[in-house]
């Protein structure tokens, strides 16, 4: 494994500008260089190794802030080598970070997941652990989802309070029905500088509003488990077409959202203020068949995740293909991509100053794909993690 690397002549994307036939040099898992200009190396050194980005695009790396598994694994297992088997499997994707997610669980269970993450060490040439998404146990047992309605809990700061200890402070996002919020914990969370998400909630409009006025700041699966748009009520999903505080995680598998209400989503939202997710399970990357989600029996069949009953059981989409699907939209750029994917879900966990960019000194979590988004080099922090 090289201490630098150098790519030449590739398309960059930076925070401010499209340069071509550019230049970047990674050094000890950082950018420390970009350039219009052929960037001069000792070549008596073999301590480094150059990539011929000709026709290649460099974009950052994407950021997926809800993701429960992949290839057999998942965050409820509760130990080193289920993290290992995500992180190890999700570069492939262009997966170069994420939030380690949570489901509705016992308490015993989740302070499991939280105390293996807490303890987790990243590694080199996989994907990062970021934090934590504590998904439930504060929602609506209406808009379960897949989540087990038996322990579905009322909010409560305190019980958080032990959790995020439990966690060593790495809870970033949590979702929550802001709805069941009968005293201060939205308010709380929020001044204490967490992510609140609005999701698994039966809200009204005027009761995501209220949300929103407390510290709500994000949606958590836009249109999934959460009340649509109705002429006397346009609900949770309404709320993220009017309510500019508000940023919203999308599932773009058009499965979760069709096409065309992809389409609608962002015409209506936008990808200054979209998050692009995958929801994904342990049975990502791996066939059709039998799976399990917090001890309910999942079935995949034909790219669908589903319980005995029906219900959408979180997903097997991949990033990059989520990022494939939203630039067949009308409208919708390589800029476009990058906002979704990497500088917003970084912006709003609050690690801009480390990710999310193309910028000198922030981490070195870059993808080098083609104008398609096919992912030919995947880079976390300054390593190969993936080659075509």
């Amino acid at each position: 494994m090289s201490a630098s690397i150098l790519i030449q002549d590739v398309t960059i994307y930076t925070e401010d500008e499209k340069i071509e036939n550019g230049f970047l040099l990674l050094k000890e898992g950082k950018i420390v260089e970009i350039s219009k200009h052929p960037i001069l190396l000792d070549q008596n050194s073999d301590d480094y190794c150059c990539i011929d980005g000709e026709g290649l695009i460099a974009i950052p790396g994407f950021i997926d802030g809800h993701i429960h598994g992949a290839a057999g694994a998942d965050t409820m297992d509760a130990n080193e080598g289920a993290l290992d088997t995500i992180a190890n499997c999700l570069p492939k994707e262009g997966t170069t970070s994420f939030l380690a997610t949570t489901m509705t669980q016992s308490n015993e269970n989740i302070e499991k997941a939280l105390r293996n993450i807490a303890r987790y060490g990243n590694k080199q040439g996989q994907s990062e652990v970021v934090g934590i998404h504590l998904e439930g146990p504060f929602i609506n047992e209406e808009k379960k989802g897949a989540q087990p309605a038996e322990f579905i809990k009322t909010p409560n700061v305190e019980l958080f309070n032990r959790w995020q200890e439990v966690a060593g402070g790495k809870i970033k996002t949590i979702t929550v029905a802001p709805e069941c919020d009968t005293g201060n914990f939205i308010s709380y969370l929020a001044e204490d500088g967490h992510n609140v998400s609005a999701g698994h909630t039966s809200a009204t409009f005027e009761e995501i509003k209220k949300g929103v006025a407390q510290g709500v700041r994000q949606l958590t699966h836009l249109c999934n488990a959460m009340t649509g748009v109705h002429h006397r009520d346009i609900g949770a999903v309404g709320a993220a077409f009017l309510l500019s505080e508000l940023k919203a995680e999308i599932i773009a598998d058009e499965i979760h959202t069709s096409e065309e209400m992809l389409q609608i989503i962002y015409n209506n939202v936008g990808s200054d203020r979209l998050l692009m997710i995958t929801d994904a399970i342990r049975a990502k990357s791996l066939p059709d068949g039998a799976y399990e989600l917090g001890g309910q029996p999942v079935t995949v069949l034909n790219s669908r995740a589903t319980l005995e009953d029906g219900t959408l059981a979180g997903s097997i989409l991949k990033m990059d293909e989520a990022a494939k699907n939203m630039l067949k939209l009308n409208g919708v750029t390589i800029r476009d991509i990058i906002k979704m994917s990497a500088e917003n879900p970084a912006k709003q966990i609050d690690i801009f100053d480390q990710k999310g960019s193309i910028t000198v000194g922030k981490d070195a979590d870059i993808l080098l794909v083609d104008e398609n988004l096919a992912i030919k080099y995947t880079i976390c922090r300054g390593i190969i993690a993936y080659e075509e």
